[in-house]
């Protein structure tokens, strides 16, 4: 009741955000910016928190996406004035480390993968198994870059430096937003943007987080013992709770499975 008492001063509030997954767009992406923007906004404009804690386990996904979700969390942080935490679990990787980096400050865990600033383009290639079937691949482009590092074709030169060079692009805009988001905290270290990553102490030196902490008992060092807790996460719709997309949730899961076994994890 004491909240509703005119004059009586609150307890701080701290509202805390769970991004968990791969990060990626689509209908059916959990944590793509679609799908979190109006958790998001209800979590900076509910209550007048002191802080927002992001409580981040991703091993990154889109660059888009990752790029989306944390200009957003910026935009209402200036906007209203919260400052953002960034908590991470088991790891804040590639884009999981773009959404750790939108946070003033960032906390591990001793065990936390932190890390992996780059790029990735993967595919297959299934020409010779075309050829072995005896199948003629046939393709008709207008525009000689219509059939772009197609898979049933070999793979050629030109694609292969075309495909270079954009992901150099997308490679420097990801070091320039944690450049701009970490300054001088970061160490001069040329391994930090090559797509390598650590645990726990050794990001926290490399100055790729703060220190280490864990949600409630740093808010509570933070801003005291009576600090309250407004937990925001995204609700699955009621098919997917009931198990009706068995085999989409099911791909869905090796992927994030695969994801985070890159990281070891």
């Amino acid at each position: 009741m004491k909240r509703w008492i005119p004059f009586v001063k609150n307890n701080p509030l701290v509202a805390v955000v769970r991004l968990q997954g791969v990060i990626a767009s689509g209908p059916r992406a959990t944590l793509s910016d679609a799908a979190l923007a109006p958790m998001i906004e209800k979590a900076f404009r509910r209550g007048k928190p002191a802080a927002v804690a992001l409580v981040i386990n991703s091993p990154g996904g889109s660059p888009v996406q990752s790029s989306l979700i944390a200009a957003r969390i910026r935009r209402l942080s200036e906007e209203r004035g919260v400052p953002v935490h960034a908590f991470v679990e088991d790891a804040a990787a590639s884009g999981g480390y773009w959404l750790a980096s939108a946070a003033d400050k960032i906390w591990v865990d001793p065990s936390s993968i932190v890390g992996s600033i780059g790029v990735i383009s993967s595919g297959f290639g299934a020409h010779v198994f075309l050829a072995r079937q005896g199948i003629e691949r046939r393709v008709h482009t207008a525009g000689r870059s219509k059939s772009f590092l197609d898979p049933f074709k070999p793979e050629n030169e030109e694609d292969v430096a075309r495909l270079s060079r954009l992901l150099d692009q997308l490679h420097e805009t990801f070091i320039a937003h944690v450049r701009d988001r970490r300054g001088d905290v970061l160490k001069q270290d040329e391994a930090i943007f090559t797509g390598e990553f650590w645990a726990g102490q050794k990001a926290v030196d490399l100055g790729l987080a703060d220190g280490m902490g864990h949600l409630v008992p740093k808010m509570k060092e933070l801003f005291g013992d009576k600090t309250r807790f407004a937990r925001y996460g995204i609700r699955r719709p009621l098919l997917a709770r009931l198990g009706a997309n068995v085999v989409e949730d099911g791909l869905a899961q090796i992927e994030e499975r695969a994801a985070f076994a890159r990281l070891g994890l």
